[in-house]
């Protein structure tokens, strides 16, 4: 029987990466639903090559091009939810879509399907406390594909807290990692963009430059895993091969190495026991792993991560909403690369914040109340 999939975000790294994944194989599955925001074009051939049943088009304005160009596909736009085009329930749903946005999705995928991968730090970072709830609700399969997060389930699995004395999460260091602050003052967008070991999206590409990518995804590991907060460290670790370490209180420690290419997570998730067989790590490429610790002064946004933990349950919500807006306006050129966690820092500790950052999120409204507020007291400090 074919395997019912959907994928959210399908135009986006994680998405393509997913299809390449199953092109191979994909007689074996039936591919229910593909949605994208506005790369239309894109979504257009996925749809014609994975014969997709449905497509959702979030940008109205490009429906009626899709819906010419699909004969034999049903088309989808808005904010139409996936509850509403998928009737049967899916066997693997791909949660892709970046940002905030990805959340409402999210919590419609969980209600329909058997597992779901998950993609999206934002959903979880923002809205664990509902998602995890519908989780145990649906019995749904919620399995992380950041290469991070991946690796410490595989590490980790069927252990307590009392098991585990260290779980390092490693970092690149980005495009700037042996750069001075003369330099980073004058950084550009395409020099940002331009990740050393992988291939991602401008947003994502942008977070790892500055670390924040790492603040929000030990904040994610925290809410996914039973561990403690304390229990997770940084690490600087340049050639992107190992992407988790853990040291456990028996005196073993131990790491998972795989290539930089999403794909061989995802398949891993696809198919439990993978058939990705991809494998390009030489003898010569583990003899010259390095690591070493996080300059702070270089990377202030490791700062943020006790602040997120310590200042209020919606802090992160806040963080992560200030967070996007601003990485947009840098890459429009409206600010400076170093002014990302700069007005971070400052919305932290602006009038009105305690006030948000303490609420207690219990539905999506409220989340939306405080990422509201923090989107539009960024947008006032930088666009004047």
């Amino acid at each position: 029987m074919k395997k019912k999939i959907a994928i959210l975000g399908s135009t986006g790294s994680i998405g393509k990466s997913t299809l390449e994944v199953i092109k191979k194989d994909k007689n074996n599955f039936d591919v229910v639903l593909l949605t994208a925001n506005n790369n239309y074009k894109q979504l257009i051939k996925q749809a014609k090559e994975f014969k997709a049943k449905n497509v959702l088009i979030k940008n109205n304005k490009f429906y009626l091009k899709v819906k010419k160009s699909l004969k034999n596909t049903k088309v989808y736009f808005g904010d139409v939810s996936i509850k509403k085009i998928v009737n049967k329930r899916l066997d693997y749903t791909m949660s892709a879509v970046v940002g905030l946005a990805g959340l409402q999705p999210t919590i419609d995928a969980v209600k329909i399907s058997k597992t779901v991968a998950i993609a999206n730090k934002e959903a979880i970072i923002c809205g664990w406390d509902i998602l995890s709830q519908l989780i145990k609700k649906y019995k749904t399969e919620f399995v992380p594909v950041d290469s991070e997060h991946f690796s410490i389930m595989e590490l980790t699995k069927g252990l307590s807290n009392d098991k585990v004395e260290e779980i390092i999460i490693t970092a690149s260091g980005g495009p700037f990692l042996n750069s001075s602050i003369n330099k980073l003052k004058k950084i550009k967008p395409e020099q940002a963009i331009k990740h050393p070991n992988w291939k991602m999206g401008k947003k994502i590409s942008v977070d790892s430059a500055t670390l924040m990518n790492k603040v929000f995804e030990v904040i994610e590991a925290h809410k996914l895993f039973n561990f403690h907060k304390s229990k997770y460290k940084i690490m600087i670790h340049p050639q992107s091969y190992v992407h988790s370490i853990i040291r456990f209180k028996n005196g073993l420690t131990k790491m998972i190495l795989y290539d930089t290419d999403m794909k061989i997570p995802i398949s891993n998730t696809i198919y439990k026991n993978s058939i990705f067989k991809k494998n390009n790590i030489k003898i010569n490429d583990l003899n010259n792993l390095n690591f070493q610790t996080i300059n702070p002064n270089n990377f202030p946004s490791i700062k943020l991560l006790n602040k997120c933990f310590n200042l209020g349950p919606s802090t992160p919500i806040i963080v992560n909403a200030a967070n996007e807006v601003l990485v947009d306006l840098f890459l429009k050129r409206k600010i400076n690369f170093l002014d990302i966690v700069k007005t971070i820092n400052k919305i932290l500790k602006g009038k009105n914040f305690r006030k948000y950052a303490k609420m207690k999120p219990k539905s999506l409204k409220d989340i939306k109340i405080a990422d509201n507020w923090a989107r539009l007291k960024t947008i006032n400090m930088c666009v004047r």
